[in-house]
């Protein structure tokens, strides 16, 4: 998915667990089909996994991860990973590596949700807990800035689909776009915020009952403004389901639309992209223009 992306294999895995974890080095290693873009995931007998960073980018994220996991951890309604052994570099691979415990369940689709509205109130169950936690000392977050610091990478995005041609309305995506670069920015306290909840980072719980199960993948976690953990409204959620979303949440005009702004901008940065390398990433982010741009028709009428 990425040019500068380091290969890993079974192989791989299996001598790095033979040299510094010997205690799990006969259990089953298989990689795991993850549609994640950071990290590659192998599934190391029936309860942990092995992440290894794809790009030095990830580096950052996994020490974020084994820094902060265990603070966040129990303060949060449902599980999140944790770290059980912390890998060195080694056997060829240049950087930190982890295996965390395995959760089960299975990442919900837009469109297939079998109790939306459930789904809705448990994720914003979650972000509000996230938001309630004490954010003295806490990192950045990735995405809790302003929007408009997004601005150039997104006009770049929408300047390459403009080439592509067809794939989008790209004069449609621009204007909702500057609608929420025009939203007032965030004026209260930084807060807490996992600012990537993509599907591929949300888990059904494993009993079928249509709830989320966990949350993962939390190398953009840290303290900022709250509106990109809005972002599931529009990349998973039904419209049917997002005012009490947004009501569970109590998110202002402001702060809806800059969040509906976070979940276009990566949108259009994603599609490109990844169009020819992660159909699921790919396909999600045509989901997400696609409802973005019909709340804001709905909202110009």
């Amino acid at each position: 998915m990425h040019a500068d992306e380091v290969p890993t294999d079974v192989a791989l895995v299996r001598r790095l667990l033979a040299a510094q974890f010997p205690q799990w080095a006969g259990l089953p290693v298989v990689p795991f089909p993850s549609g994640g873009t950071v990290n590659a995931v192998y599934r190391l007998g029936d309860d942990m996994a092995v992440r290894l960073p794809r790009i030095e980018g990830g580096v950052e994220d996994l020490a974020k991860e084994r820094r902060w996991l265990p603070w966040l951890a129990p303060h949060l309604p449902v599980p999140v990973p944790a770290v059980l052994g912390a890998g060195t570099p080694a056997e060829g691979y240049p950087w930190p590596w982890s295996v965390h415990r395995w959760l089960d369940g299975a990442n919900p689709e837009a469109g297939q949700l079998t109790r939306p509205a459930l789904m809705a109130a448990d994720l914003a169950e979650f972000v509000m807990a996230l938001r309630r936690i004490d954010p003295t000392d806490g990192p950045p977050a990735y995405r809790g800035g302003p929007l408009s610091a997004q601005d150039d990478e997104t006009r770049d995005a929408l300047g390459r689909l403009r080439e592509m041609g067809g794939i989008i309305d790209t004069e449609a995506a621009t204007a909702a776009w500057e609608v929420s670069l025009r939203a007032p920015g965030w004026d209260g306290p930084p807060v807490w915020v996992h600012s990537d909840l993509m599907p591929g980072n949300l888990l059904s719980d494993s009993a079928g009952r249509g709830r989320l199960g966990g949350v993962i993948d939390f190398g953009t976690v840290g303290v900022g403004e709250p509106a990109s953990d809005l972002i599931p409204a529009w990349n998973l959620l039904p419209a049917g389901v997002r005012d009490g979303f947004r009501t569970a949440l109590a998110a202002d005009d402001a702060t809806w639309a800059r969040g509906r702004g976070w979940a276009l901008s990566m949108a259009l940065i994603q599609l490109p992209y990844y169009l020819h390398t992660n159909p699921t990433l790919a396909a999600n982010a045509r989901h997400v223009i696609t409802e973005v741009l019909t709340d804001h028709a709905t909202a110009s009428r």
